[in-house]
Formats: C-alpha cells, structure tokens, sequence
C-alpha cells in the first residue's frame, strides 16, 4: 500500500507589498502552523522517501518551518507545475512519481489540493473525514491518503483518506482569527 500525504502551504502574509504573488512569504501564524505539523509528523511517524513541492516562496518557507518542526530537513524536489495547479494537473504529476516511491509528501496550494483529495476519495467509509476536506482545507492542513497500487494507475474514487489534520487541531490558536 502507497501513502500519498497533500500538505497545503501555510498562511502566507497579504500584508508584504510583493510585485507577485508567486513571491509572497509567510507571516508569523503560518510559520508556527508549519512547524506544529511537522511536529506533528513526527509524533505520528511519518517518514517520505519522495517530496515534490511547489517552488513558491511561501511553500519554500513553509517546507523550512516543516523540518524545523520535524526534526530534519525536508528536501523536496521543486516543481514549478504544483504551482496553483488543478486535480487533474496533480493527479498527472502523481501518475509521473517514481514507481518505486512508497510514501510521497506533496505540498503545494489550493483548490487544487483539496479538489484532489475529493476526487480520489470516494464518499465512503471516510465520509466523515472528506466532508472536513469539503467545508474547507485551511493552510498548513495535511491529508493523507493510502493508495493500493500504481501511482501510474490511480484513478480517481480509488485512495482512502486516513487522516486530515489541521493547525487548529492541534493548537486553537492556530485556527482561524475571530
């Protein structure tokens, strides 16, 4: 069984006056996000022996802040097509990994990454955890997924999602500002 683990960029910083938005860091909350999910990944185990990552400057940090959290470096390969891309650009990217590849960590943005997971999963047995995917998959949030088979083969229906974690799960502060 394969394990395809989608981590969102943490929260980026709109306040930063950058030309593009390729170019916008991350602010203060979205560092500590990133960090608490590595932290996180490591309470769980999570290992990777594939990353793929999009090249902008916030998923750049995010993936920095991760390892902090983690306890290593991360070092992904940087792919500038995980940059906004749709599912169904994903999904091609997933059916290009390495066969060899068990466990893959994607990071990457929205909508794209949550488009994704509802394609793959299908509404049961996990119902309860895509429904939480569907209301919204907040930066810094982490999906994953086991996959029986070939990345080349995966066809959308066919993943089961185990487990979807947000910052605010595990530090309220990291939730959403009211």
């Amino acid at each position: 069984m394969k394990t395809l683990t989608l981590l969102r960029h943490a929260k980026s910083s709109w306040d930063d006056p950058v030309g593009r938005d390729f170019d916008r860091p991350l602010n203060a909350k979205g560092a500590r996000a990133a960090a608490a999910i590595g932290q996180r990944m490591r309470g769980l185990g999570l290992v990777f022996d594939h990353v793929v990552a999009s090249p902008a400057l916030r998923v750049m940090e995010t993936v920095d802040h991760l390892g902090r959290g983690y306890g290593r470096a991360i070092e992904p390969d940087w792919d500038r097509r995980l940059y906004l891309a749709s599912a169904a650009m994903l999904l091609d990217l997933i059916h290009a990994l390495p066969p060899e590849a068990e466990h893959v960590l994607l990071i990457g943005h929205n909508p794209g990454l949550e488009e994704l997971v509802l394609l793959l999963t299908p509404d049961a047995p996990d119902a309860a955890l895509r429904s939480e995917v569907a209301i919204k998959y907040p930066t810094a949030s982490l999906a994953e997924l086991h996959i029986v088979g070939d990345w080349a083969a995966l066809l959308p229906g066919e993943a089961r999602l185990m487990r979807f974690i947000r910052p605010r799960d595990l530090d309220p502060a990291l939730g959403p500002d009211v």
